[in-house]
């Protein structure tokens, strides 16, 4: 049969639709190798030119990103959302040609279509602006045979082993058909090994925890989820109400632990931009915030804006009390150490400006420094809470940081009321789940509209909210120590993969130098004559 450039097309849209399909709330994981040994038999099958596999890899970026990314636009209409898909697609188009080079020029082909994945990966989860995460294929192992494998290989990893396992069984499909007695090639044999060990040692690793980690107790946290008056770009501009919302929660919690209705509990966690009424700036949200705090009985964390020197934070403090009675100012604070573009700041303002009106409703924060934990004096002792402020993450580093710190568990406070009823709040809550994993930990997502959520060490969801309601998630969640294999590793296995990618290519481009010179340098005498013969 011969492959025509349509039928690559297909077969890429196809696959980019299966990726797609394989994200929260779906929660069809195996459907990411699925899409990937697609996309790998579309590159390799007949073997396309590096122009036709770049194509292949755009038309594969744009059937996953375009629907992946319509909570871009929400409010502000399609042009930020099909952009964004399109910058991401050439991605995608990057990864098509990167992996027919090194295919048609190195062994293992398999491999290095699972290096080529990853080193994609990792560039557009860095570059520009500091990247854009989303969408990276480890985010769609919300529950499986390969999301235990997280806490030991990390994300990038993961995503590493579900491109080699779909490059491996599609070779073993295309051999089968195209030529059966090749099947007792080692070639195979390695296709089989890297489609079936992944996956069983995935459940192995299930099924035996994480005994790098130690379980050193347990607390009871509240989640509170105060809702906000209206959706849209406009939810806070009522902050009062929104901080009100949140008071109004912990008060009723409150009451009910003074009737005996319920447990006490020994922190309680608000989301990000529960009190952008600051209790800096603003003594009336200081005095609702310590009423909260004594109502409880509780250390309180919740997000807020501080402003140090002129420059503007997105911060979490910590509000402690000493029997029943709230301090008189934080006890603790936390400044979001990575800001999203375009969102708490604009890159290029007065470029973009020209593109959209709602240039001028970005941000003008500055990333924090310092610890990446809070550390809470309860009724049982310190505990220390790891803070990742929604879009930290998608970024391995953040949740990494907050465990050598000494974190006994994840904290992540966002606010998704932006984006309305999208899925971009369980594609957000998907990262949560596998960084429980990846690190460990108990995961308490407290969100400011939804969704809310209590997770487990192994990615279970353990309480979950509904989407623009007011909730209280009790929930009494175990607290670790120690580091899983890939916080240990950190960044390390995702630049040996990137180096060795990049080294690859190089040699690859280097000899393609080579040749034309050489070929260049040996061109017959005659035909040097012919050239000399041409009009300048």
């Amino acid at each position: 049969m011969t492959i025509r450039w349509w039928h690559r097309v297909l077969g890429a849209a196809a696959a980019g639709a299966l990726m797609y399909a394989a994200f929260p709330p779906r929660d069809l994981w195996l459907l990411t190798p699925l899409a990937l040994a697609v996309l790998y038999a579309v590159l390799t099958v007949g073997r396309p030119s590096v122009r036709s596999a770049a194509g292949s890899g755009f038309v594969f970026g744009l059937a996953f990103f375009v629907p992946l990314l319509p909570w871009i636009g929400e409010y502000v209409g399609p042009l930020p959302w099909l952009a964004l898909a399109t910058v991401m697609a050439a991605y995608l188009a990057a990864f098509g040609a990167l992996a027919a080079v090194l295919m048609r020029r190195w062994r293992l082909r398999p491999l290095w279509f699972a290096a080529a994945w990853v080193t994609i990966e990792a560039v557009r989860s860095a570059f520009p602006f500091g990247g854009f995460p989303w969408g990276r294929a480890a985010f769609s192992q919300t529950s499986g045979w390969f999301l235990p494998l997280a806490s030991v290989i990390g994300v990038p990893g993961l995503s590493f082993v579900l491109a080699l396992v779909g490059a491996a069984a599609a070779t073993l499909v295309v051999r089968m058909v195209d030529a059966p007695r090749g099947l007792r090639t080692a070639g195979v044999l390695s296709a089989l090994a890297a489609l079936i060990v992944p996956p069983v040692v995935g459940v192995a690793l299930g099924g035996a925890g994480n005994p790098l980690t130690t379980r050193t107790g347990s607390i009871d946290v509240a989640a509170v989820q105060g809702n906000v008056p209206r959706l849209g770009l406009d939810f806070n501009a009522q902050r009062r109400a929104v901080l009100d919302n949140h008071v109004r929660e912990t008060r009723r919690l409150g009451a009910r632990v003074d009737e005996g209705r319920a447990p006490r509990p020994d922190l309680v966690l608000w989301p990000e931009n529960a009190a952008d009424s600051s209790p800096a700036v603003d003594p009336e949200a200081a005095v609702a915030i310590r009423s909260a705090v004594s109502a409880v009985g509780a250390p309180l964390a919740f997000g807020t804006w501080m402003r140090d020197d002129g420059r503007l934070y997105n911060s979490t403090l910590l509000w402690s009390e000493h029997d029943g009675i709230a301090d008189e100012a934080p006890s603790g604070r936390y400044d979001k150490h990575i800001i999203q573009p375009f969102g708490e700041y604009l890159p290029w303002r007065d470029f973009f400006r020209l593109f959209s009106s709602y240039a001028d409703r970005a941000g003008d924060f500055v990333p924090g420094s310092g610890p990446s934990v809070l550390t809470a004096d309860t009724r049982h002792g310190e505990v220390v809470a790891g803070v990742a402020t929604c879009w930290e993450i998608a970024f391995d580093r953040a949740p990494h940081a907050s465990i050598r710190d000494g974190a006994q568990f994840l904290y992540v406070p966002t606010n998704n009321a932006t984006f309305g009823r999208t899925e971009m709040t369980y594609q957000q809550l998907a990262m949560s789940q596998v960084r429980a994993v990846e690190t460990g930990r108990s995961v308490v997502v407290a969100a400011t509209s939804g969704v809310s959520a209590v997770i487990a060490p192994d990615g279970t969801l353990m309480r979950e909210s509904g989407f623009f309601e007011p909730a209280v998630l009790e929930s009494t969640i175990d607290l670790r120590s120690g580091e899983t294999l890939a916080v240990r590793l950190g960044p390390w296995p995702e630049r040996a993969v990137v180096a060795a990618t990049g080294a690859a290519f190089l040699v690859v481009l280097a000899g393609a130098i080579s040749l034309d010179v050489f070929a260049g340098r040996r061109r017959p005498a005659a035909e040097k004559e012919h050239d000399d013969q041409q009009p300048a």
